[in-house]
């Protein structure tokens, strides 16, 4: 049995703050894409600069700013 689909939790600097739902087969540049189009984070992350996304497929999404 393999899911569709897949829930993924949001971390800005180590903190988890939002999850998505993607595709269980999506590649890291579209899991990043989403990630940083989803509402919470662009209020998180707005006026600030992001210096890494780091994906790790499957498991998370974590973001670095300042």
């Amino acid at each position: 049995l393999i899911e569709a689909s897949i829930e993924l939790p949001i971390q800005v600097n180590g903190k988890v703050r939002d999850r998505v739902t993607v595709s269980s087969d999506a590649d890291r540049q579209t899991v990043e894409k989403t990630a940083l189009a989803s509402e919470k984070i662009q209020a998180i992350i707005e006026g600030k600069s992001v210096k890494k996304v780091i994906v790790v497929p499957g498991k998370m999404v974590n973001l670095v700013v300042k």
